[in-house]
């Protein structure tokens, strides 16, 4: 109430009649204006917001083909390794079998070595044998041909075929 007392009537209506005076002239000239101003900044904020949900979207969507990529190379990785162990299975058979029938050539050609070797031993023996018969046969020839002789030239001839096989 004491602010009622301070102001006088014809202050208050001064004031009030300033007051509308200045509301038309401001509404009259600075009113478009300012509601033009606030226009266009609306316009500039909503256009901001367009842009940003316009980025959001576009970020969304290289996310999206970055995650789709990802996956294409993750599953291209798996088919390169499911090969890549393919092969080596496949490698290592072939590597098998090749020494296998390479062991296999080889004990061929061991046992075909042996054969001959062992084919050459007895050719050997044969011919060991037809000498020292022959040497046997010489000796009885050359000396008398007794009954004590006889046995002692062919106890001679097995010992030398002893000697001879354990040679």
């Amino acid at each position: 109430m004491e602010l009622l007392k301070l102001l006088s009537a014809p202050e208050l209506i001064a004031q009030i009649i300033s007051f509308l005076i200045l509301f038309f002239i401001l509404r009259a000239f600075a009113w478009k204006k300012f509601l033009n101003i606030l226009d266009q900044r609306k316009e500039r904020i909503a256009a901001e917001f367009n842009k940003i949900e316009s980025a959001k979207a576009q970020l969304e969507k290289l996310k999206q083909e970055y995650e789709g990529k990802l996956a294409r190379i993750e599953e291209e990785a798996r088919q390169k390794i499911q090969e890549a162990e393919t092969r080596a299975d496949q490698l290592s058979r072939e590597i098998k079998d090749e020494a296998r029938n390479q062991a296999k050539a080889l004990l061929e050609r061991n046992k075909e070595d042996i054969q001959i070797e062992l084919s050459q031993a007895r050719q050997q023996l044969k011919n060991d044998i037809v000498d020292l018969t022959l040497k046997a046969t010489e000796n009885l020839i050359m000396e008398k041909l007794t009954a004590q002789s006889d046995r002692k030239l062919v106890e001679d001839f097995l010992k030398q075929l002893e000697e001879g096989e354990k040679a």
